[in-house]
């Protein structure tokens, strides 16, 4: 099992910048592929993006392509979302989750879930 833990959301203005991270304890990290995804109030939970193992391969949504960059760190057991040119519609509540195995974007491909953490974005 792993637990995560996210942190670094907040209150920017629109055109600013955030960096969110999510720590892991548990397991090997670098067993898990590890995902962000983002729920908006009244809205379904949506996939942000996700990275592999090493970090070799990362995918994201059309929404934040060229805006958001996902990275991880193994020694520190975190993996991180910068994200730049934040949007007002990216205020949401975001997650990190973790699979031991290759993952994509479906939710119900994540066995682990942090608790979220809270991004608003002014205009």
């Amino acid at each position: 099992q792993v637990q995560l833990v996210e942190s670094g959301g907040g209150l920017v203005q629109a055109g600013g910048s955030l960096r969110l991270s999510c720590a892991a304890s548990g397991d090997t990290f670098s067993r898990y592929f590890m995902g962000w995804f983002r729920q908006a109030p009244g809205k379904e939970r949506e996939f942000v993006g996700t990275i592999s193992w090493r970090g070799g391969n990362r995918y994201y949504a059309d929404s934040v392509k060229g805006r958001f960059t996902i990275s991880r760190d193994n020694a520190k057991n975190t993996v991180y979302l910068q994200m730049n040119s934040l949007k007002v519609e990216d205020t949401a509540v975001y997650y990190c989750a973790a699979h031991r195995g290759a993952a994509g974007r479906g939710l119900n491909e994540y066995d682990y879930w942090g608790q979220g953490t809270q991004v608003t974005v002014s205009s």
